[in-house]
């Protein structure tokens, strides 16, 4: 575990944001040199890398996903491989994500596959939501069809080394909208020669507040959640014109989250009617939810307790979004968690740090869910 953990460490140090991992790519191109893939593909959807494994004979074929980039976040934590990037930091464990899939490289190296095929992939720009959508896009991705698609996440506030499964929606769809209303500056004396948005925009944001539904549990739910206002400008004499916010939205299924997008579009543009305002509406940073296939999550089950893993069976989705919904919704698969601590900082925090200790335990466990499918 050392040369992982050094690795883990040294990624850690050198974190990048969405979109820019280069380095990162390199540190992990660097350390699969040691262990070469019988076929690798670079530049995947930006800075992604796709290793694969051949088995002696020909199967069933598994791709496992990790991810390179990190968050836009100070580091607070003084050990000596904090950050050295400037307000960037891995605060998701996305190094630690990387260095057990790593660690699979040099399993499968080590210990060729008798049959069958496994594919590493390491997803560049998972944070922003477009990670995900560029590698499946990409045409160098075209001939990549996998039977099962995995992935992992360390959770927080769970167990150490606890395993996390759910069938169906294990993370929320997630979207987030950005609405712009344009009217007419005026003279703040003569409001009425203008078309200010004050109006609206309350209104929107009382309209938005009436269809959250918190019970996740329920087919219905949506969260809305109020990120940005911008309106005019601090300019006393001047009744503002134009004004934009932003709200993020979750549901725990895809296709409710479709209803929801076209309820609330038609609400703003009744409203922006109502006020003589022109209004343009844009989504950013979509997640699609994690739809768990229950064949994947039997395979999880069965390798968590060959490895002699607690399991804990999750009656309700998590509220974040993971971009790997857009994988298992185009193949068989499904995402995981692993216990990272119950006194653990939570994700996204400045203090928060991956544990070490995960990574023997993320390999063991890909690893024996390639032998229980290669074995069926």
């Amino acid at each position: 575990m050392e040369e992982l953990i050094q690795l883990r460490h040294e990624l850690h140090k050198h974190p990048e944001v969405s979109g820019n991992e280069k380095q990162t790519a390199q540190r992990v191109l660097n350390f699969l040199s040691n262990y070469p893939p019988n076929e690798i593909i670079t530049q995947l959807g930006g800075e992604g890398i796709l290793a694969i494994y051949n088995g002696k004979k020909t199967g069933t074929s598994i791709l496992f996903r990790c991810e390179l980039d990190a968050l836009p976040i100070h580091e607070i934590n003084s050990f000596g491989y904090k950050s050295v990037s400037h307000g960037v930091s891995h605060k998701c464990g996305h190094d630690g994500h990387t260095a057990i899939l790593c660690g699979m490289a040099k399993t499968l190296y080590e210990k060729p596959l008798e049959k069958g095929t496994v594919m590493l992939l390491f997803q560049p720009a998972e944070e922003d939501g477009n990670g995900a959508k560029s590698v499946l896009n990409d045409s160098k991705f075209n001939t990549i069809k996998p039977d099962f698609v995995f992935a992992l996440h360390n959770l927080p506030g769970f167990k150490k080394h606890q395993i996390i499964v759910k069938e169906n929606t294990f993370t929320c769809a997630v979207n987030s909208m950005i609405i712009q209303l344009k009217g007419k500056t005026s003279h703040a004396g003569e409001p009425e020669n203008g078309i200010n948005p004050a109006l609206a925009i309350a209104e929107i944001i009382q309209v938005f507040n009436s269809k959250i539904n918190t019970d996740v549990s329920s087919k219905k739910y949506c969260l809305i959640t109020p990120i940005h206002i911008n309106m005019g400008e601090k300019a006393y004499g001047v009744s503002a014109g134009y004004g934009e916010i932003h709200f993020t939205i979750r549901s725990n299924s895809n296709a409710q989250m479709r209803i929801i997008e076209s309820n609330l579009e038609e609400k703003v543009n009744e409203i922006a009617s109502k006020y003589n305002l022109k209004t343009k509406i844009d989504w950013t940073e979509s997640f699609q939810a994690n739809e768990n296939n229950s064949e994947a999550v039997k395979y999880i089950r069965k390798a968590t307790l060959v490895q002699n893993l607690e399991i804990l069976e999750k009656n309700l989705p998590f509220t974040f979004g993971e971009d790997f919904g857009l994988f298992t919704q185009q193949f068989k698969g499904a995402m995981f968690g692993i216990g990272a601590g119950k006194n653990t900082p939570a994700l996204h925090n400045p203090d928060y740090d991956f544990p070490d200790e995960l990574i023997e335990t993320g390999i063991s466990l890909f690893h024996q869910i390639t032998k229980e499918i290669f074995n069926a």
